[in-house]
């Protein structure tokens, strides 16, 4: 453990059913553990609550699904108001190694600036492909953006930037903090040695046209509204601060998205879907929407 105590954070939404079962490798590795469950059912929340009691982390209840970036912010708060110096933030499908959190620290401790450090990411590896995503890099060496599951931020740094974007709802919401942190003026870096195995998407096999082979992630409908909408307000927001950086983000958005259309099932209700949300993200209608009425 460090001076400062760390506090791991998982946000749930109807979690698999092994999810308890890597909890006691979490609280191994930090100080304190605490659960947001986003709207599951009786079942999935009552197993959340048994092993509440059995390991001895905090649970917070929502009645309904209120987005990953406020189940977040109610995480960070919680975490902060209990006295932790750093916040671990996993999804529900991703598992840390051994010495993850020592060797986060060790990144940070290496790191020569590392007092304007706002956030410290791991390598991120498919534990089905082995795959590691592309990391584009700043000037001083740390990613550009990163996920939020895997990442280790100092409690502090919610009082200089603010929560996560809760109007985000879901998508872009790690991307548009780190966004923040470095317009700021606060750096991001990683760890070459602390892995998180964590799957992207719903890939379950490779997709060949043309001769190139991808990887398909299979989104459902309603995740490729907020994926649309989402970069477009994101793309809005920090064009000017970060030009380079944005027009990046919008080439690797047009491949992703491309992938999409080209090689999944219910193109068009996920076309509809992207046009919905890329006119949303212009004209700023951001929060949760209920896309039923839209779908049917």
């Amino acid at each position: 453990m460090t001076q400062s105590p760390v506090c791991a954070v998982v946000v749930s939404y109807h979690p698999p059913a092994n999810l308890a079962e890597f909890f006691p490798s979490i609280l191994a590795q930090v100080d304190g553990l605490v659960v947001v469950d986003n709207g599951s059912t009786l079942e999935e929340v009552a197993s959340l609550r048994a092993a509440s009691m059995q390991h001895g982390f905090c649970l917070i209840e929502n009645a309904g699904n209120l987005g990953v970036a406020e189940a977040l912010n109610q995480a960070a708060r919680w975490a902060r108001g209990q006295g932790y110096g750093w916040v671990l933030f996993l999804d529900q499908d991703s598992r840390i190694t051994n010495a993850f959190v020592d060797q986060m620290f060790a990144a940070w401790n290496a790191h020569p600036e590392r007092e304007r450090i706002a956030a410290v990411h791991p390598r991120y590896v498919d534990p089905v492909t082995g795959n590691e995503p592309f990391v584009r890099r700043a000037n001083d060496g740390g990613p550009v953006i990163s996920m939020t599951s895997g990442s280790l931020l100092p409690t502090w740094i919610f009082d200089k930037i603010g929560w996560f974007a809760s109007e985000y709802f879901i998508d872009c919401v790690d991307f548009e903090y780190c966004f923040r942190i470095r317009a700021a003026g606060y750096l991001i870096a990683d760890s070459k040695q602390a892995v998180l195995l964590h799957a992207s998407g719903q890939a379950k096999q490779g997709k060949t046209l043309l001769g190139f082979t991808f990887l398909p992630t299979h989104y459902n409908a309603t995740r490729r509204y907020y994926i649309s909408r989402n970069r477009v307000a994101l793309y809005r927001r920090y064009f000017r601060v970060f030009p380079r950086w944005v027009l990046q983000s919008m080439y690797d958005g047009f491949r992703e998205t491309l992938k999409c259309f080209l090689s999944e099932q219910d193109r068009m209700l996920k076309f509809r879907s992207f046009l919905l949300g890329t006119w949303d993200g212009l004209t700023n209608r951001m929060g949760k929407r209920d896309l039923r009425s839209e779908f049917n």
